[in-house]
């Protein structure tokens, strides 16, 4: 195996391995991309405080994120179609996450299934569902959650209206993928990836062919895709879904305090400050800079995560200090994954836990606990100061 000494070793086995299409579809954001890239960017302008001769041993990073044991603050994001960035990829994930000690989220647009991946790992993951119309979907999808012990869901709730991805379009990239020769042909040059995925039967959308009314094949999963999401989504909405699971919830998508407060009041556990990794709205605020305003509107209201932007275990510290009790990692994972399987899953995490660790440590920290703004020194008016 390689050395692996940080993500981006990941990432550049992850592009040469991966076809284009799957690959782009990871590595890009909507329209001009500059919410894409100042979810990483942002985090530069923010710089740590070494300390020196204060006793470093005994460092953990172990916590809880609502309420769960993790071995360090982070958990794998729901991200579609992971099954194609390498066969059967979010089984893969999700026993990576559970031999590590952390959480795994499974996206609704997954193409392993539900049961897929609970019939293959033993520690209880968390489900990802969008905003969708049909009531009965909704209350299945959250009962088959159920079914499978899932331990908390995930409402994704800035997916109303798609943001265009230009790489998307061009290479045809959509639910189901639209093939074109260009594609295909790139795909015939990526032999391991392709050997792989004709040794799976884990090809479509698990969770919804077969599940949703009318989907029987991927032939009608567009019409599905395209008429489902709800444009007219508003916080009572949400509140029904809040009747339809009775575990722990989570609101994925906040990137304003005004939102922040709404989420407090349907009775959610936790939100995840999150722009969807720039793949929404382009030129919304990265999501470490909407951080702060977030904390301070909702104080102790709520367990607050953060989501889009986390390549390295600094970027994780970073974020604790400024009030987050975790990060998610999406883009990060995938490299991982469709360079190397389960192993380049674990590989990520491990990268992301020694950065996490070893700057703590440096910082004058020895328990993720006690890290706060002390560690930080942030730029004056990082965070705002707008004008109206």
């Amino acid at each position: 195996m390689p050395h692996i000494t940080e993500i981006e070793d990941l990432k550049r086995i992850y592009r040469r391995r991966v076809p284009k299409m799957f690959y782009d579809y990871c590595e890009s954001g909507s329209w001009s991309e500059q919410t894409f890239r100042e979810n990483s960017s942002d985090f530069d302008d923010i710089y740590l405080r070494q300390r020196v001769a204060i006793d470093m041993t005994g460092r953990s990073t172990a916590t809880k994120l609502i309420g769960q044991d993790v071995a360090m603050p982070v958990a794998l994001a729901p991200v579609g179609l992971t099954g194609m960035q390498h066969a059967d990829g979010e089984i893969h994930a999700a026993r990576a996450a559970e031999k590590f000690g952390v959480p795994y989220c499974l996206s609704t647009m997954s193409i392993c299934s539900i049961e897929d991946v609970a019939e293959n790992t033993s520690a209880p993951f968390w489900m990802q569902v969008y905003t969708l119309k049909d009531d009965d979907f909704m209350q299945r999808l959250f009962d088959r959650a159920k079914a499978a012990n899932c331990s908390a869901a995930v409402i994704t709730v800035d997916l109303q209206l798609l943001g265009q991805r230009h790489k998307d379009i061009k290479n045809g990239l959509s639910a189901p993928p639209k093939l074109t020769p260009k594609s295909v042909a790139n795909m015939m040059t990526k032999v391991q990836w392709g050997l792989e995925m004709l040794q799976t039967k884990r090809r479509f959308f698990g969770n919804i062919v077969g599940h949703a009314k009318g989907v029987d094949d991927p032939s009608s999963l567009s019409t599905w895709t395209a008429e489902s999401f709800d444009q007219a989504l508003n916080w009572d909405r949400i509140r029904e879904f809040r009747k339809m699971w009775d575990g722990p919830l989570i609101i994925k998508g906040i990137i304003d305090p005004r939102d922040a407060l709404e989420a407090c009041n349907v009775g959610a556990d936790a939100i995840v400050v999150s722009n969807h990794g720039g793949r929404q709205l382009d030129g919304a605020l990265s999501s470490i800079r909407a951080l702060a305003p977030i904390m301070d509107a909702v104080g102790d209201k709520i367990e607050v995560h953060l989501d889009s932007g986390i390549r390295s275990g600094q970027d994780v510290l970073k974020a604790v200090a400024m009030g987050a009790k975790g990060c998610w990692i999406g883009r990060a994972y995938v490299y991982g994954l469709g360079a190397m399987g389960e192993k380049g899953v674990s590989e990520a995490l491990r990268v992301i836990h020694k950065e996490l660790d070893s700057s703590m440590g440096l910082c004058g920290r020895t328990d993720i606990g006690e890290v706060d703004r002390d560690i930080l020194m942030i730029p004056k008016g990082f965070s705002g100061d707008w004008e109206a």
